[in-house]
């Protein structure tokens, strides 16, 4: 796993051996950051089940402001701040050794996303669960997009009931990209 653009182009990162994490895999990250990184520059992103860090390293690496890692497993987290280290991005992040739902409730109140990223276990649910807390949380801006990376049987038929609309879906082979925003927010022409 490696850096694709941005200052830490080109450097690999390191994972955790096991299970334990899902590296999303070079191809499918430079899909997902060729769709956002319009709005990356200066932006504020929270990478929520950060595993090895990759993605929200990913958006440091692409000019991101800051970006807060939340991961509970710690040898993960380890290799999230050895990461930040060697790609020289650690003085624009926040490492949070915790489980998710107490992260966003220590989060409330000291900053509004752009971006709020999630990788969670597969077929636990737990996207409905993280976009339920969120939805009440004041970490959500007016222009915040949320995305979720599941697995491609993960149904999200969910969302208008829970408050949030989605802007758009990629599919991979093996699991797909679901880009949303709360609801109600008034449309461009």
């Amino acid at each position: 796993m490696r850096v694709i653009a941005g200052s830490a182009k080109r450097l690999q990162l390191k994972t955790i051996d096991g299970m334990a994490t899902r590296p999303t895999t070079d191809r499918i990250k430079e899909t997902l950051f060729n769709i956002i990184s319009p709005g990356l520059l200066d932006c504020t992103f929270l990478d929520l089940f950060s595993g090895s860090g990759g993605i929200g390293i990913e958006a440091l690496s692409r000019g991101a402001a800051q970006a807060v890692f939340v991961e509970q497993n710690p040898r993960a987290v380890q290799c999230i701040r050895e990461n930040l280290e060697y790609t020289k991005l650690a003085d624009r992040a926040n490492v949070l050794q915790m489980d998710v739902f107490r992260a966003l409730r220590q989060l409330e109140g000291t900053m509004v996303f752009d971006y709020i990223f999630m990788d969670p276990p597969y077929h636990q649910e737990w996207e409905r669960r993280v976009l339920a807390c969120l939805l009440e949380s004041n970490l959500l801006g007016e222009d915040t997009v949320l995305i979720a990376e599941a697995s491609l049987e993960t149904d999200f038929s969910y969302l208008e009931d829970l408050g949030y609309s989605m802007i758009r879906q990629k599919k991979y082979k093996t699991n797909m990209h679901v880009f949303m925003e709360r609801a109600g927010k008034e449309k461009e022409c």
